[in-house]
C-alpha cells in the first residue's frame, strides 16, 4: 500500500487490513478509518473517527509542514476511499 513518489513510505497490507477490523469491532460506533503519516516517526498509524466532518480536521500529507498528515480516509464498512 502507498508505493510510490507520492507517499513518504510503503505500507504492509496486511497491517493496513487489520485496522479496518479493528475499527468495525470497536465498541464506539466508528464510521471512518484515517491513515495519518506521522513525520518525526516515520511511520503510518490509523485514526478512528465517527463523523466525516471529522476528516476536515487533519491536514493532507503534501500539503502541509504539520507533524500528523491525512494520507487517505476510507469508510470503514465498504472500504471504499472517501475524498
Amino acid at each position: 500500500m502507498f508505493d510510490g513518489p507520492d507517499y513518504p513510505k510503503s505500507l504492509d497490507e496486511s497491517l493496513f487490513e487489520s485496522w479496518f477490523e479493528v475499527g468495525r469491532n470497536n465498541r464506539i460506533p466508528y464510521a471512518y478509518l484515517l491513515v495519518v503519516w506521522d513525520e518525526i516517526e516515520g511511520k503510518y498509524f490509523p485514526v478512528y473517527v465517527e463523523e466525516r466532518k471529522d476528516i476536515e480536521s487533519y491536514e493532507k500529507y503534501g500539503e502541509s509542514p504539520a507533524r500528523q498528515l491525512l494520507v487517505a480516509a476510507y469508510d470503514l464498512f465498504s472500504e471504499s476511499r472517501v475524498g
